[in-house]
């Protein structure tokens, strides 16, 4: 299982940072990938990232997570990033969206049928919202921000590697 993390300038360091870090903990096979070397977050976090977003090829990943922040603006404008979340679609692939991400699936025009959640006050733009902290609807996988940025990556988990092994790492987590 190969999963695939697009993160821009003024990404949410919380989101990209606890799901890169359980799904790892899950043996899960893991790239950041972005526009430039490293990206700076939203809270001045600085973050080498694995691959140029132009080196990347979807067809070697089976998962897609965006992490949200005011560096979904720099993701909604990069064709390159609506055509991966296109494909992805397309092709059935798990796509996860955290906070305002899931803006960026309503621009790819994926989510008219699917429910889903998003960032307290975007909900508007939302074809289908749901109430809730993690929304699973097909394919897509939403989460509402930060806080709620562990139980998206266990969900995560439990959806690519089981609910045993979803347990074992929440139980190492001391989660609740």
């Amino acid at each position: 299982m190969k999963v695939l993390v697009l993160v821009a300038e003024g990404f949410e360091e919380i989101e990209a940072t606890v799901i890169i870090d359980v799904l790892r903990r899950a043996d899960i096979d893991v790239t950041l990938a972005g526009f430039t070397t490293y990206v700076i977050g939203a809270h001045e976090i600085k973050i080498e990232i694995d691959k140029k977003l132009e080196n990347i090829d979807p067809k070697k990943y089976d998962v897609l997570i965006l992490p949200g922040g005011p560096g979904c603006i720099s993701l909604s404008k990069s064709v390159t990033v609506m055509n991966i979340i296109k494909d992805f679609n397309k092709n059935n692939k798990i796509i996860g969206a955290i906070c305002a991400a899931p803006l960026l699936l309503v621009k790819a025009g994926i989510l008219e049928d699917k429910e889903a959640v998003v960032y307290p006050g975007y909900e508007r733009h939302i074809p289908k919202i749901r109430s809730g902290d993690v929304v699973v609807d097909k394919n897509i996988v939403t989460s509402k921000g930060p806080g709620t940025a562990m139980a998206f990556a266990l969900k995560l988990v439990e959806i690519l590697a089981g609910k045993e092994k979803m347990l074992r790492i929440k139980e190492g987590l001391v989660v609740k």
